[in-house]
Parts: structure tokens; sequence; C-alpha cells
């Protein structure tokens, strides 16, 4: 039988290439925990490569519009676009099975150069695409071979026909002889195995317990150098306000890494090398735990995708090493002391490279490596078991995550992941503040009413706080006392509320004297500027 004379309608077709999609997906995921990695499904080395190759503004959008919820909306997005496509494929194979064959070789071929061009990724790591490619040819035959078998008109145990012959709309709807309840059985029964497949393999992935070294059974020593007790006064605790420090679970993630590395502290090291480095090192866990300078700290984070008045900020009580003392160890000076090397590449474990300037980190500022955030070892989300912790400096230049490696180089030599999609390579905080409560769009009771929120300026500290209405004077707030100039401080002032729409805006002074612009800008390419602002309705 030819090519063309097995063709099947459109309708069971394109069903046929959306089951047999779903069943590619389902087989490369339960391939990818029993012969690779979790991590390798031609999924995710997909949507890592939109994430690369997103231009700046659509990523920005992203943030914007989904928030911490970008890296789901991706997969959702993808999985969409997945399946349209392969119903498309499966319509088209329905005529010609050869043109079914072609577009899952197209699919594979993309998931497959995603899947190897990833950093770390081996040869063993293409098994998943193409055990997938291989289970979406067959199910997508077996389906469109139901959908096209060919026989007479069926006929009632006397040889008589049981019905008149089909009428015009009956030929339109599939071919002489479909058994649409036996296709959809099958095309059930196979939507269904691969769901249970897939799901399954998700559930074993993200369920079993971690091998090795976790934040589970992590013990982290007591630091040598202990934070300061918080100052009386530091956190004002009042409803509406975000509290001094931000609980882990509740710390904003922004990363590009749509599956959390989940690393063996074990077997984690990390190597130091480049440019100006005496003697290259490779540090293990164990080892940075034992360091007698381990020490606890205050740091405020913020990235550099927050937009005025934004959530993408926390502070948090970190345990880390000195990452000057470190590289000192290893013959590294500064840029102001003579050393050859301006830029800190950090690289993850996913393969982010983070560039920072050499001179920020030995400078003096808390810099560090950090094994703990807010007295337990780091969650896999915020970085286990070793992450860059650098005040002052936004996080994509200074807040590597799941780190392996630091290397010493230059700016001139080598452009970070985020330079070529066009962030500066330079990224230090801007001073900002933010309205907590009341919240834009409120609806308030005159009289006396609590306007609060937090100003941040990294590094130099905070040193007033000023509040407008409706575009009036500029008031003081009162501050709270400052833990440390590398955290955040939390603001209040009692406004007498009259009725009507009102409009609070905010602005910060830090200690340098500069005084937050009210011209508005983008986060892109080196933070967002302008005052907060939130709109308010008094009864």
């Amino acid at each position: 039988m030819s090519d063309t004379s097995r063709s099947t309608r459109r309708g069971p077709a394109a069903v046929a290439g959306l089951v047999a999609a779903a069943s590619a997906l389902a087989v490369a995921e339960a391939a990818a925990v029993a012969l690779s990695r979790p991590t390798s499904t031609p999924l995710l080395a997909v949507g890592d490569t939109v994430v690369d190759l997103t231009p700046l503004p659509v990523k920005q959008f992203a943030v914007d519009t989904f928030g911490t919820a970008d890296k789901p909306a991706l997969l959702i997005g993808t999985a969409v676009l997945l399946a349209l496509a392969a119903a498309l494929v499966g319509a088209a194979a329905g005529r010609r099975r050869t043109v079914g064959l072609v577009g899952i070789a197209v699919f594979a071929a993309v998931g497959l150069a995603s899947v190897l061009t990833r950093p770390g990724n081996g040869p063993l790591d293409a098994l998943p695409t193409l055990a997938g490619a291989a289970a979406c040819a067959g199910v997508l035959l077996w389906l469109l071979g139901a959908a096209s078998e060919r026989g007479g008109s069926p006929r009632a145990a006397d040889g008589a026909d049981p019905s008149p012959t089909p009428s015009t709309g009956d030929r339109e709807d599939a071919p002489a002889g479909f058994d649409r309840r036996r296709f959809a059985l099958l095309a059930g029964a196979a939507a269904a195995a691969s769901a249970g497949t897939g799901i399954g393999a998700r559930l074993l992935t993200t369920s079993a317990p971690a091998a090795g070294l976790t934040p589970g059974n992590a013990v982290l020593p007591r630091p040598g150098d202990r934070a300061a007790p918080l100052p009386d006064g530091a956190d004002l605790e009042l409803d509406g306000l975000a509290p001094f420090f931000t609980p882990n679970a509740d710390f904003y993630r922004i990363d590009t890494a749509l599956s959390v590395p989940r690393v063996d502290a074990s077997t984690w090291s990390l190597r130091v090398h480049g440019l100006g480095v005496g003697r290259e090192r490779v540090i293990t866990y164990a080892e940075l735990l034992d360091r007698p300078d381990l020490r606890e700290r205050d740091i405020t984070l913020a990235c550099v995708s927050n937009p005025v008045g934004g959530s993408y900020i926390g502070n948090a009580r970190w345990i880390g090493v000195p990452l000057a003392s470190l590289l000192a160890e290893s013959g590294v000076r500064s840029p102001a002391d003579g050393g050859p090397a301006d830029q800190l590449i950090s690289r993850s474990q996913d393969g982010m490279a983070i560039g920072t300037p050499v001179a920020d980190v030995m400078d003096g500022r808390e810099a560090m490596l950090a094994v703990g955030m807010n007295g337990r070892p780091l969650p896999y989300e915020h970085g286990f078991p070793v992450r860059m912790v650098v005040p002052g400096l936004y996080g994509y230049v200074s807040a590597c995550k799941w780190i392996t490696e630091i290397e010493l180089t230059t700016f001139d030599a080598f452009d970070a992941y985020w330079v070529p999609r066009g962030w500066s390579a330079r990224g230090p905080v801007k001073t900002q503040s933010r309205v907590d409560t009341p919240r834009d769009g409120a609806d308030l009771g005159r009289g006396r009413t609590t306007v609060a929120g937090v100003a941040w300026a990294q590094h130099t500290g905070v040193d007033r706080v000023e509040v407008s209405v409706d575009g009036g004077p500029w008031t003081e707030a009162r501050l709270a006392e400052e833990d440390t100039v590398d955290t955040w401080r939390q603001w209040v002032l009692d406004w007498d509320a009259g009725p009507g729409e009102h409009r609070i805006a905010v602005r910060a002074t830090d200690r340098d004297g500069h005084t937050q612009t009210s011209d508005q800008a983008p986060p892109a390419p080196d933070g967002a500027t302008g005052h907060h602002t939130v709109t308010v309705t008094v009864a």
C-alpha cells in the first residue's frame, strides 16, 4: 500500500500527533531518570535554550508579568506551542506518513542540539531525547494506522446493510471503515499511559530523597564571628510592612534555572584559578565549614530586574567565609594594589557565568561564599551548597548560586552571561525606597493612618526617608534603628487622611547625600529609578 493510500482525516490525525508528542515527553522524562539525569529532558533543555536566546525586552516583560512564576509560565508556553506543532505534524502525517517522520526528526534534532550544548552535558544526556523521538514515531504510526483501517460498511447478521448509504457529512468526518470508538479508546489509553509515566517519573525525581549531603542533613558549625544582635527598634513589626528578615520560603528567586540543581555537598568543590592567581586551588564543602573565619552577617540582596516598588529584594542573616580572604590566600590582589585581574567570573553548576568587579570584592565589604541562610543550610532554590553574596551589588553581577568555579580575568577579555544580553557589566545597587502599607488601590477610613515601608542603599546606608502626598511638600518619616549599612531600613509616618483619592510617594537619601531621582527608568540596563507611588481612596 502506498504512502498516500492510507490517508487519515485531519481531526483523528491531529489527535494522533498530540498523543504521540505526549508519549515522547513521558518516555524522555522516564529515560532521563533511569539512564541519565532529570535535567537532560528535551523540554527543559529547549526551555533553557529559549531563556538564553530570548531578547532582553521580552525577558523583562516575562519577569514583570509573571514575577517569580516566569519559569512555570515559560514551560507552559513551550508545552502549548509543542502541542500546536504536534497537532499540525499529525494532521500532515495523516495524508503522508513521511511528513510526520520528518517532523519528528526535526524536533528531535532541535532537542538534541539543545541538550548537547548545555554546559556540563555529554553524549549520555542525548538518550532521553532519542528515546522520546522513537516513542513518538511508534505511537504516531500506530494511531494513524488505527484511524485509517479500511473495510466495507458493517453489516447485520443476515447480510443486510443495517443502514443506508452514508451521507456526505459522514464521508467528510472519517474514512470508510473508521471506528471512532476504537480509535478513542486506543488514543485515550496511550494518553493515560503517557500521563502516568511522565507524572510518575517527575514525582520520583522530586520526592525521592536526594543522595549524599543535602540541606536536610547538612550541619552548620557555629560561626566564630557571630552577627551582632538585632538592635531594638530595627524591626517595627507593623501589619503590612515587610519583616526585617525575609523568611527563606518568601525570599525572591530570579535566575535562569528551569530545574533547580540538587547538588550533593559531599562531592561539591570550588576551583579558584586565573589571572593573578599564584596557586590554583580546589576547596571542598567540608574545608569551608572548618575554616576559623566562618562568619555570620546580615545582608540585603536585590535583583536588577526589580521595578520601582517591586518585591525582588530580601534581607537575610547569612553564614559564610570571607571571599577576600580566600582570594588573598591564592595570591589574588585587588586592582587598587596592582593586581592584573579586574573581573571575577563565578560559574554555576547550571553553567551560568556571572562577572563581579574584583575591587568591590576586596575593598573591605562583607563579600562571602555563603553556606547558610537565616540559621539553616542554604535551600536548594537559593544555591545549596554554596553561593556568593556581595553587598552593594545587584545579584546579576554578584550572587552566583550553586557556584563551582571562580576565574580571575578582565572585563576586556570576557563578557559574563548578562552583558551580551543588554545589561551593564557593573551593577551597583541604586538607592531606593518602597511603600508597603497602605497598598496601592486600598480603601481607607479618614483619620490617622500609618504609612510605612522599607528603604535600601546597601554598603552606603540610608540616612533619610521622606513622604509626599498629592505632590505636596516632602515630610520626613521616622526611621527604624539601623542594623548595618548592608541591610534595608524600615520607616514609618503617621498621616492624617482626609476624604478623596490621594497619591503617596516616597524617596530616600543615602549617607553619601544622594537622593533618589524622580526620573522614571526601566530596570535595564543597570536598575530602575523613580519614586514609588501608591494611590489610595479615603472614604
